[in-house]
């Protein structure tokens, strides 16, 4: 197995509490997400954003990969090759949701 595979670099929590996150973090050019996704303009797809949320919102709240339903889903701007993302995670307890 590639070790770009899903590859996440340089992660930093920079805000934590019981129930919020935010994460910094870069997806480099070499990660697998950008392979045959528009080559001549390479974007990070919206499953491979949707994947970043599933998996830190696992690492940091314990919950599921596993989705069972997408109540909303918007991704407001494009992601290029080794740009820095900052994500902000919401858990929501009673009503068993994650926002970002």
């Amino acid at each position: 197995m590639s070790e770009n595979l899903h590859a996440i670099e340089n992660e930093k929590v920079l805000f934590r509490s019981e129930n919020t996150v935010e994460v910094k973090f870069c997806i480099p050019s070499a990660s697998d997400f950008f392979n045959g996704h528009f080559p001549e303009y390479k974007l990070l797809p919206a499953v491979a954003q949707f994947e970043c949320v599933t998996r830190f919102s696992k690492k940091y709240f314990g919950t599921l990969r596993y989705v069972p339903r997408i109540h909303r889903i918007k991704f407001s701007a494009p992601i290029r090759p080794d740009t820095t993302v900052q994500l902000k995670l919401e858990l929501n307890k009673e009503k068993s949701t994650v926002s970002y």
